[in-house]
């Protein structure tokens, strides 16, 4: 539909369309002309539900951080678990993992060559020398916030503290890339390329994800590279995970009985940290 420059806005703003949404619209026009996929309007989210996120996302952080005086030798996973279901409940927040799809636990403990959704139990006790990820989303009046971190357990060793210290680097070069207007697949490209310039693998079975209103929505974000496909365009308003998985040995994983435990194929190390982010106007900010 052909509409005038000086109508209002169709966005509701009030100003000429014009002033407000003309010139990306052309952007977006002269973008799905070049092949790109455009991401749909009606599934951007605005200042209220970025807030909403956002104050999730202080509830995401505060765990993460209450949890680097715990993770320590001796603990056991549930413990973990235990702790994270008390803080959430305390600050009026759901464990979003707690019965999603069966998943019987509140946060994901992942240990070593487990590249994630490692199940907390009273069993599995973290040792000296481990490399421990633990997975945590929180929704907070109906606004999902989805973050994960890396704990180095006692003096571990030289390969696995690279290990960890390549896969933040990995998240902060994927964070780099995400600019509106520009392919979402520009991330993997650049994530892959400092992983495997490091020695190591990214996981291409999982993913990132978008989220707010829900869990897992619309884009995929893909942490390998796909130089030759255009893709997602990114756009202000879309919210996502950026959650790369980077292997030791091999990118193959291996799929446990249990439905969720996912394990590197080689049982080498795996690293993963998380943000869950909204692109702006001019680039990105962390929401956790």
């Amino acid at each position: 539909m052909k509409r005038d420059p000086n109508d209002p806005c169709y966005c509701g703003s009030g100003r000429k369309y014009k002033k407000c949404h003309k010139l990306i619209d052309e952007k977006l026009e002269a973008a799905r002309r070049e092949g790109f996929q455009i991401f749909p309007r009606q599934k951007l989210l605005h200042a209220k539900d970025i807030e909403g996120i956002k104050a999730a996302g202080v509830i995401t952080r505060g765990i993460l951080d209450m949890l680097a005086a715990e993770v320590k030798e001796g603990i056991s996973t549930q413990r973990i678990d235990d702790l994270v279901a008390a803080y959430t409940a305390e600050h009026g927040a759901i464990a979003a993992t707690l019965n999603y799809n069966g998943f019987p636990k509140s946060c994901c403990t992942s240990i070593n060559e487990v590249v994630c959704h490692g199940i907390p139990s009273k069993d599995r006790i973290i040792k000296h020398g481990d490399i421990v990820n633990v997975d945590i989303t929180t929704i907070l009046n109906g606004y999902y916030a989805d973050s994960s971190r890396m704990y180095c357990v006692g003096e571990v060793s030289a390969e696995a503290r690279r290990l960890v210290d390549v896969a933040l680097e990995c998240l902060n070069i994927g964070l780099e890339q995400v600019k509106p207007f520009t392919r979402l697949n520009n991330i993997g490209d650049a994530v892959e390329a400092h992983a495997n310039a490091n020695g190591y693998s990214i996981v291409r079975d999982l993913c990132g994800h978008g989220i707010g209103k829900t869990f897992h929505e619309d884009p995929e974000v893909v942490h390998y590279a796909q130089p030759k496909k255009k893709g997602v365009l990114m756009m202000p308003g879309m919210v996502f995970t950026i959650e790369p998985m980077v292997n030791q040995g091999t990118y193959k994983c291996k799929f446990l009985k249990d439905g969720w435990t996912v394990e590197t194929a080689d049982k080498k190390l795996s690293a993963q940290w998380e943000h869950t982010l909204v692109v702006t106007d001019t680039g990105y900010e962390i929401l956790t």
